[in-house]
């Protein structure tokens, strides 16, 4: 799971900082857009080229660890 957490980078010059695909200008938002629109992860991949597939579990792994805490 590390490794693939690796491939999530912030760079505050970028985006406000917010979290990128490999230092890409690719936001972890926008893969989970294109997930959540339905698009499958090869659609995504030719819609973005510079994307590899486990760019794609990256976003999803980065978006589960951010989402998995407790509600107060």
């Amino acid at each position: 799971m590390d490794d693939l957490l690796g491939r999530i980078t912030s760079d505050p010059h970028k985006f406000g900082g917010r979290p990128c695909i490999r230092g890409l200008r690719i936001r972890v938002v926008d893969v989970l857009d294109l997930l959540a629109a339905g698009l499958s992860h090869a659609a995504i991949v030719d819609e973005l080229p510079d994307l590899e597939l486990d760019d794609i579990k990256a976003a999803l792994a980065y978006a589960a660890r951010r989402v998995d805490h407790p509600l107060e």
